[in-house]
């Protein structure tokens, strides 16, 4: 069983902003996770970002693979955000 990074939903309905976390493959999107490595909201303009980039670097060094949309948001974190996505 793999180690997946990618997001979990919380947040209140139709407000909705995301955890980013490591989870075994298996688990539901909002259940159980090893691991929370970061913060995402889209709501606010621009896109509110935090993300551990050590910890980051520590799991995908052990074989976690990201989803495409985290993926996505961890190549803007390390390059410091872009017009879209601002890292606090």
């Amino acid at each position: 069983m793999g180690a997946r990074i990618r997001l979990r939903r919380v947040g209140r309905k139709k407000q909705a902003s995301y955890r980013i976390v490591v989870a075994d493959q298996s688990a539901a999107r909002d259940g159980a996770y090893v691991e929370a490595i970061g913060f995402y909201n889209p709501r606010r303009q621009p896109a509110e970002l935090r993300l551990d980039l050590e910890r980051v670097d520590y799991w995908l060094g052990n074989g976690a693979l990201p989803t495409e949309t985290t993926a996505e948001l961890i190549r803007k974190a390390k390059k410091g955000g872009d017009a879209k996505v601002k890292l606090y």
